[in-house]
């Protein structure tokens, strides 16, 4: 069972006509997941076991900024969730998570990701919230649709 998703999160989501097994595939390997996963941000890796490290890294302003952590929850066909955090200096005193979730409907798969855990910041949280949820958009998930298909 994944961690809680609590009431601060961002969510994005996409319904994809096709298995869950199918959808998963393309989070198997790093080529797979970053040729949809890797959009507005870069995935410089992607190591799909319990443990494994997920490290990205995006511009904001004229900086490159690191982030990531490990897997905490791996539920084949189902879940992935990884820990985030800034490296330092521009590190929170604790991280938030990543949740991407597979669940069947229909004929078909919806693929949801979270950003969530901004509960754990404290005051900061809001601020937090409102800075994901407007930088946020689904072009990866259509990414996924268009390699799955319709």
């Amino acid at each position: 069972m994944g961690i809680q998703i609590g009431l601060l999160n961002v969510r994005r989501s996409i319904l994809i006509q096709a298995p869950a097994g199918r959808v998963w595939r393309e989070f198997e390997t790093f080529e797979r997941v970053s040729a949809w996963f890797g959009r507005g941000h870069t995935l410089h890796r992607f190591d799909l076991e319990l443990g494994g490290k997920v490290e990205m890294s995006v511009e904001v302003g004229e900086e490159r900024r690191h982030y990531g952590g490990p897997v905490v929850v791996l539920d084949p066909e189902r879940e992935v969730t990884f820990e985030s955090n800034w490296d330092a200096p521009n590190d929170w005193p604790v991280p938030t998570f990543f949740t991407m979730r597979l669940t069947p409907i229909y004929d078909g798969t919806m693929v949801e990701i979270f950003h969530h855990g901004f509960e754990r910041l404290g005051r900061g949280a809001a601020d937090a919230l409102e800075g994901y949820e407007e930088g946020w958009d689904v072009k990866h998930l259509k990414a996924l649709r268009g390699i799955v298909g319709q």
